[in-house]
């Protein structure tokens, strides 16, 4: 049976992408919708949809690229995938010290030093899942791949429950995973946004990652060998709906979390995004509504990862070119820069809500990056790493 090759999935990741961009860059990080910010700890916002969506692509393309990838043999195989992951893991860490200089306190600039230098991130995450996902799908036949995928979610939660703290293995203090962050990668070395080192992406929280690309690889497959029609929306749509029921039935054990990545949230999300996957089939395939959905989205997805680390890297070099604002009492100075200035001056005084300003400022950004995303994708320039 020829390949089939779905818009669905080239507009899904573009999407994935372009929410990334607009979660990231808000006008106010004081100041924002609920839905576009983060469940403090336990349950599920849209923004907490967009990572795992985005591992989810991950696994699509990989149901494309791998037959191409292993047709030279295991030893090449392998080369591909590490060198792949190699390059992915090394812009994390680009991100993560970029842009290699910073404004100290006495208003000097000072290099960021390696000592404090955070060894993991959301590119290091898509990484290493991919890497492992990959050597799991080449190696397993297909039959086994379902199984394997729930068999890695079963081993996380038996981790969970048997090395958590007994009262909560599933609180800040009781993830069983970042007393081996610590051991093996530092304290010094871990994320601080929780007040102490605690790494959201960190390493056994990687594991049912795994599960998620294997889950988005399977569904590729599906696509990939199977025309559209209305037999696929309903294939779809049950395995959608089974997912979301079965992580929703899991939270009560193991509740959904993105900042553990529990296995109960990796099934509720993957099922949403089955259901999206089952909207975008019907509208684009079925109903070939495609001319806005192509021109909108399919060029941040045809650039995904260079657009995604470029709106990490321009804000934070930016942020260096900064100017007086303001002076306390005490004569300490406020200081500003374009972005901020854009936002405070340009675009919130406009408007009595701050969430709605900060929401617009957003929504600017995503244009901006969509700009260079359709320059490239227009002169058929594609980066790929």
């Amino acid at each position: 049976m020829p390949t089939q090759r779905y818009l669905t999935l080239d507009v899904f990741r573009g999407a994935t992408v372009a929410l990334m961009i607009l979660v990231n860059n808000p006008g106010s990080w004081s100041h924002l919708y609920p839905p576009l910010a983060h469940a403090p700890w336990h349950g599920v916002t849209i923004t907490d949809l967009v990572f795992p969506f985005f591992l989810f692509a991950v696994g699509n393309a990989m149901a494309f690229a791998l037959p191409v990838q292993g047709a030279g043999g295991t030893a090449s195989f392998l080369a591909k995938i590490g060198k792949r992951a190699l390059w992915i893991f090394g812009l994390g860490l680009f991100l993560n010290i970029s842009p290699f200089v910073y404004w100290t306190a006495g208003g000097d600039l000072a290099w960021r030093g390696l000592e404090n230098l955070r060894l993991l991130g959301v590119l290091q995450r898509i990484a290493i899942s991919y890497a492992f996902a990959a050597l799991l799908v080449h190696a397993l036949p297909r039959r086994a791949i379902p199984p394997m995928a729930l068999l890695l979610l079963l081993i996380y939660w038996a981790l969970c429950v048997s090395f958590g703290h007994p009262s909560d293995p599933y609180s800040l203090e009781g993830f069983f995973g970042t007393a081996l962050d610590l051991e093996i990668l530092g304290s010094s070395h871990l994320y601080r946004g929780e007040g102490v080192a605690f790494d959201p992406e960190g390493l056994v929280s990687t594991l049912p990652c795994i599960s998620q690309v294997m889950l988005g690889y399977l569904v590729g497959q599906y696509l990939r060998s199977t025309p559209p029609s209305m037999a696929v929306i309903r294939q779809l749509f049950m395995w959608g709906c089974g997912l979301v029921l079965a992580g929703w039935l899991w939270s009560f054990a193991m509740p959904l979390n993105k900042k553990l990545w529990t296995s109960s949230y990796v099934l509720f999300t993957t099922g949403w995004a089955v259901l999206l996957i089952v909207a975008l089939v019907y509208l684009l395939e079925l109903r070939n509504l495609k001319t806005v959905w192509r021109r909108v989205f399919v060029v941040f997805g045809s650039n995904a990862l260079f657009i995604f680390c470029l709106s990490g890297f321009l804000p934070r070099v930016v942020s260096l070119l900064r100017w007086p604002e303001s002076a306390d009492s005490s004569g300490v100075v406020k200081y500003t820069n374009a972005l901020r200035w854009l936002h405070d001056v340009g675009i919130a005084p406009w408007f009595a809500d701050p969430r709605l300003s900060s929401l617009l400022f957003a929504v600017l950004m995503v244009s901006f990056y969509w700009l260079i995303a359709e320059q490239l994708h227009r002169r058929s320039i594609f980066i790929k790493v």
